[in-house]
């Protein structure tokens, strides 16, 4: 549906489990003569067990062939948290706890440069990395290719401004998903977390413009220089997300919004 209403971008992860449906969807789109691939931008992201370099292109590999595509648009490494190399995706041991693995994070770095150089995939860059991670990469001896971005959860109660400013003066693309808020599975996020979307400022401002609070928080974020991933299952709310580019916020409002920065963060894993 996503397709038929006109989003290019896929943001796609090895951990979401969605490949195998996400390939079956975009061949079907592109058969019927909807879209063709090159119009698509494909994005995946090598997972936290899959850090060892010798595990980076298999990983890549791997993703390509649930996909059936010859490469992907963007792969970028999902966190810098690395988990124990092996078949569960979330490793623990017998008292629950995650079992953490250690790979030189400029390693994981070369050997994704080495799948770019291949043609696996045309862009790479990184998520969940905060300034101190990426001036490691971009300080590492013989660094081939710098991140072309950072992708980080990032909505009017955490916008990540230092970061930005900072991704910004690196010439590297700043990319912010739960841009409406999360309200993921209880295992993931606190289900008493403020809904950001029935805060009455954004309200406010929403009905000034005629807008869905949706839209204002979306056309905010994308007003401060972020490229937005926003997720929806429903179709319409899919096409409402994209009706953001026939107005502007006024600096009035923009400063209303981010007087509402809270650096709240409804993922408490992510930097």
């Amino acid at each position: 549906m996503a397709i038929e209403v006109s989003y290019q971008h896929i943001d796609g992860a090895y951990l979401y489990g969605t490949e195998v449906y996400v390939s079956r969807a975009m061949r079907e789109k592109i058969a019927d003569g909807t879209v063709r691939r090159e119009d698509l931008f494909y994005t995946g992201k090598l997972w936290a067990t899959f850090h060892a370099p010798d595990l980076v292109r298999l990983a890549l590999e791997k993703s390509l062939k649930s996909l059936q595509l010859e490469y992907m648009d963007l792969f970028i490494i999902h966190s810098p948290e690395q988990l124990k190399p092996g078949d569960d995706i979330f490793p623990v041991d017998e008292n629950g706890q995650y079992i953490f693995h250690q790979t030189d994070l400029r390693d994981t770095w070369e050997a994704l440069e080495k799948c770019k150089d291949a043609g696996l995939v045309k862009s790479i860059g990184v998520s969940n990395f905060n300034r101190r991670q990426i001036e490691y990469i971009l300080n590492k001896p013989g660094l081939k290719y710098k991140p072309v971005c950072n992708q980080v959860e990032c909505h009017i109660y955490l916008n990540q401004r230092k970061l930005l400013d900072f991704c910004k003066s690196q010439g590297i693309v700043f990319v912010g998903y739960s841009v409406l808020g999360s309200s993921w599975t209880k295992h993931w996020v606190d289900q008493n977390s403020p809904a950001l979307l029935e805060d009455p400022v954004l309200a406010d401002i929403a009905k000034k413009h005629n807008k869905t609070p949706a839209q204002v928080a979306i056309r905010y974020v994308l007003q401060l220089g972020v490229v937005v991933v926003a997720k929806s299952f429903n179709p319409e709310r899919m096409k409402e997300n994209l009706q953001v580019f026939d107005f502007t916020l006024p600096s009035q409002d923009m400063k209303a919004l981010e007087a509402l920065n809270r650096n709240y963060r409804y993922l408490p894993f992510t930097r």
